[in-house]
């Protein structure tokens, strides 16, 4: 059995309606702000097969805290776009500038695990719950009040994952696209809301993981936002853009995804926004998103 529990309603049957703000379609931009272990764990590599001590990849990796954050974060502060950052709380250790520069562009911070060295198989129940509790825990320590949401490293789960994200407090899950709007999933502790998640309008999975160009990443956000917003017209969606600060914080990668957002910014009847406060107006309006 799925383990999510959603039931099934199909978009043709969804009461018609707008976001709270008269926004046809929210638009949100995750960026992911990563730690990983040197040598130790889960990576994500640009080149295959280096051999030990990999340099190379732990160096391509580590742009992103050094500069692909800030380059990020100013170009979405410029188009008035609050990042929400996906982060591994070693960040908090490893490159303190980060989460001050993610502070001033008025950032969301999402839990996604202490490093991205990590993942929840093969955790026992009390462990993830010890682990998902240690990041909140953190968060709420650095940032003045715990996250909202959870995003998992490398997108996996345990059986347990979603009760125990519920039982420990987070309300949202950024790691599922079953629907172009927020879904409630159902757990033995509660609810917990589904907010869209691209698994493929993200940098990761497309231009990494299957080589596409900047400018084809770019036409795609182009091509998503296009649809989206004309069918929105009269049912509240979201849209998500999912980046990762060693990837589009790159300057020709940059650039490209910089365009496509640019003309998100300046549509109308966008609502460029968090998942807090997508959260927030779903559970304001029942009629509209059921419970």
């Amino acid at each position: 059995m799925n383990p999510a529990g959603y039931s099934y309603t199909p978009l043709t049957a969804r009461p018609r309606g707008t976001w709270p703000n008269g926004a046809k379609l929210a638009v949100v931009v995750c960026v992911g702000v990563e730690s990983y272990r040197f040598g130790d764990g889960h990576t994500e590599d640009v080149l295959a097969d280096v051999p030990a001590p990999d340099l190379v990849n732990t160096a391509w990796r580590d742009y992103g805290n050094r500069v692909g954050a800030f380059r990020l974060f100013d170009l979405l502060g410029r188009l008035g776009i609050p990042p929400t950052v996906l982060l591994n709380t070693d960040v908090y250790d490893e490159a303190p500038d980060v989460l001050e520069a993610a502070r001033k562009v008025s950032a969301e911070i999402v839990g996604h695990g202490r490093s991205n060295s990590d993942s929840l198989p093969g955790m026992s129940p009390e462990a993830e719950r010890a682990y998902l509790a240690d990041v909140a825990d953190r968060i709420r320590a650095e940032e003045g009040q715990a996250p909202g949401g959870w995003s998992s490293p490398w997108l996996s789960h345990t059986s347990a994952t979603l009760n125990l994200l519920a039982a420990s407090g987070y309300d949202y899950l950024l790691d599922l696209r079953l629907d172009d709007q927020p879904v409630w999933l159902r757990t033995e502790s509660g609810p917990l809301l589904a907010i869209p998640y691209a698994a493929e309008l993200n940098d990761s999975s497309t231009m990494v993981g299957r080589s596409v160009l900047a400018r084809d990443f770019a036409d795609m956000i182009d091509d998503e936002f296009a649809e989206l917003h004309a069918a929105a017209a009269h049912t509240p969606m979201v849209m998500s853009v999912v980046l990762h600060s060693f990837i589009s914080g790159v300057p020709f990668r940059l650039r490209a995804v910089g365009r496509a957002l640019e003309r998100i910014a300046a549509a109308e009847g966008v609502w460029l926004t968090t998942p807090r406060q997508i959260h927030r107006a779903v559970v304001e309006c029942p009629e509209l998103f059921g419970e």
